[in-house]
Order: C-alpha cells, then structure tokens, then sequence
C-alpha cells in the first residue's frame, strides 16, 4: 500500500504540476518574444532590411516562424491611471502572421482583433484594461518611450490618443502589461523610416527550444545583433515552477522511501520466523545464492503489484482528478473552465516506476544476505 499511495501520488500531482508549466508556456510564451533579433547599437533604432534578413537568418530546431516587429516600452493613460505598458506592433498582413495572432484570437475576451494600419487600434491585456477601467470602444492615450523630439521646452515624448479595440485574458502576468497594435501604427508614433522595424521575432513548436536556439543564433551572427531569448525576461518565474516541481517530486519519492524500507523490515520479520525452514532446505542442498534469490523474488513480488496498482490508480488519478475534485465540491474556477490542466508525461510516469522498482530492488538485498548467512546449526540446535 505504501509504493500504491507513493507511486500514485507522483504520477498525479506530477502530471498537474506539468499541466500548469505547461500552460505557463502558452499563456505567457506565446505573446511575448520567445527570441528576438535586434540591433546591438542603441544609435540604429532598427532594420529598414528587414526582409533581406529574415532570408538570410540561419535556420533553427524547431522553428515555426520568424515575423517582422516593432516593439516599445510605453505608459497608457486612462481617466484616472496611468500604466506602464510593453507595446508590440505586429504585422498581420506579413507571411506566417496567423501564428502569432493565434493566441490572442483564442483568449479573445471582449471586442475583436481589429488591427488595420492607420486605424490606431489597440488590443489590451485583461489585467490592464480592467486598472485602466476601459473596454472596447474606449480611448486612450498611449506614451511611448522611443520617438520623442527635443524643442525649446525640452524632451517632448511621441503620444496619441488610441481605440481600445479587444481585450484578451491570457490569465498570466502578460495581462498586466500586454499591448498589440499594428507595427506600421507603431512605427509611425516611434517616428520611424517606413517600412523600418524594430527588429525579428522568432516562434518556436516549444518555447524552450528558443534557449539552444538563441545560443546558435548569438555565434553565427555578427557583433551588429542583439539575440534575446525569453529567458531573460521570464527566466526566474520558470526557474521557480521547475524548482517546485523537483522540490515536490522529491517530497513525494519519500513516500515511495518509506515504503522501501517497510519492505526491509517486513522481509527481515519473514527471514527471523522461517529461520529453521531455511535452515532445513540449506541442510537438503539449497545453494545460498538460492536462498538470496527466493527472498529477492519474494521483495520484488511485492514491489511489482505495488508498482502496478499505483501506476494503474496515478493514470486513473491524473485522467479524471477534474470530475474527483468536483464531486467533492471544491471550486476549481481559479483554474479556469477547463478545472486543473494536467499533461500526463509517459517518459517521467516510466522514470517514477522504474525508480520505485529499484528502490525495492535495493531493499531486499540486506534481508536476502541475511538470510543466505543463517547457519543451520545455531538455527536447528532447540528443534
């Protein structure tokens, strides 16, 4: 029962810990950059070339698509507030487009994704429109960091009034600081050259691809690029799930421990009671290694229907834990309509049960040498 709850229990609460990183990479690594090209000097603010480089890019493993961007960190000021924004101008008109409007079409919350050029139309994360107090339909006016003109009353940054056209609830910290619009509108207010953007963004079929990704890209191009990667921006909040993850994977192999060693015990009880039956087949010719092996077979008999029920029960678990959880009436709303997103990972389900078996493996091997050392003399002398 002890390799049943602890073999179960990891499968499960495994699956659901990979469920939630992996939503974390669609939520979030699918609207901001996974990896971006930019210009290594602040003085050329970006490509005019742009075509001529996608072209010429190196290809990558795992690379879905590489788009024009222009990007800017901004404020956005409502009635009341004002916040501080990460604006992306994006081209939808521009080859592969579709995947990086994807996300947003699919966690659309209200209005639409209406990005024309010259409409100044914005689509805003959940988080932010609801600080602002705005929606659909609203005006507001954007501030960008990049653009401003210097006159004889000083720095006067580059600003407009725009349209709130969508709201999408990507359910992450993207909300919070998340603006799309059309690059050629965004450009325009960076006061831009036309048709210059601010530099090339990759997509990737895993997000996590874009690490070795940004490593080869960083030695094949010149000292001209800048190669950014995700990780430079969300890198600690994966670190901290990846972290949780073995911290809680390792809590749990100690149940599956426990278990082990209760099997060392309970083998020991077993060799201490049949010490005179041991001692009665050694003295008819049965070889110690045969004594070893009876006890090991009898410890990993154990093991294997253990094994077996838990990754039976931890399957059973992680493909229903939804309905579970919700006839025990336990609101799973945080988690969204979905309830908790669970991915079942069949290579660590094989690596828990695999460890567990070799943890049982190891735990009758003291009892079976014990049982291979009882000397039928000291064994037999009251009988």
């Amino acid at each position: 029962m002890g390799l049943v709850l602890g073999v179960a229990a990891l499968i499960i609460v495994g699956s659901v810990m990979n469920g939630f990183e992996a939503e974390l990479k669609n939520r979030i690594l699918q609207v901001v950059p996974q990896l971006k090209i930019t210009e290594q000097s602040r003085q050329q603010r970006g490509f005019a070339d742009w075509q001529e480089l996608i072209s010429a890019l190196p290809s990558t493993v795992g690379q879905r698509a590489v788009v024009p961007e222009v990007s800017s960190a901004g404020l956005l000021q409502g009635d009341q507030q004002l916040q501080a924004v990460s604006v992306q101008g994006v081209f939808p008109a521009a080859q592969d487009s579709a995947i990086q409007l994807q996300p947003l079409q699919q966690h659309l919350s209200a209005g639409a994704i209406d990005l024309t050029a010259g409409s100044y139309h914005v689509v805003l994360g959940y988080a932010l429109a609801q600080q602002l107090g705005v929606w659909p339909g609203a005006k507001v006016r954007l501030i960008a960091a990049g653009g401003g003109i210097y006159t004889p009353l000083g720095l006067v940054p580059a600003q407009r009034l725009v349209t709130v056209a969508g709201v999408v609830r990507m359910q992450s910290e993207a909300d919070q600081h998340l603006v799309i619009m059309h690059g050629a509108d965004l450009a325009r207010l960076l006061r831009l050259a036309q048709d210059q953007v601010t530099g090339v963004r990759y997509y990737f079929n895993d997000p996590f691809q874009a690490l070795p990704a940004a490593e080869q890209l960083a030695a094949e191009l010149d000292d001209r690029f800048r190669v950014q990667s995700w990780r430079e921006s969300y890198g600690h909040l994966f670190d901290a799930v990846s972290m949780e993850k073995r911290m809680i994977n390792l809590l749990l192999g100690l149940i599956i421990a426990v278990a082990a060693f209760n099997i060392v015990s309970s083998l020991m009880m077993v060799v201490q009671d049949k010490r005179s039956d041991i001692a009665i087949l050694t003295t008819m010719g049965l070889a110690p290694h045969k004594v070893r092996r009876m006890i090991v077979m009898q410890g990993m008999t154990t093991g294997v229907i253990g094994c077996s029920m838990g990754l039976l029960l931890g399957i059973l678990g992680s493909s229903y834990i939804n309905p579970f959880i919700s006839a025990l009436g336990v609101d799973l709303s945080f988690a969204g309509p979905q309830g908790l997103p669970v991915v079942i990972d069949y290579g660590q389900v094989s690596a828990t049960v695999i460890a567990a078996l070799l943890l049982t493996f190891l735990a009758t091997l003291f009892p079976a040498w014990r049982a291979s050392r009882v000397l039928p003399a000291h064994a037999l002398r009251y009988e």
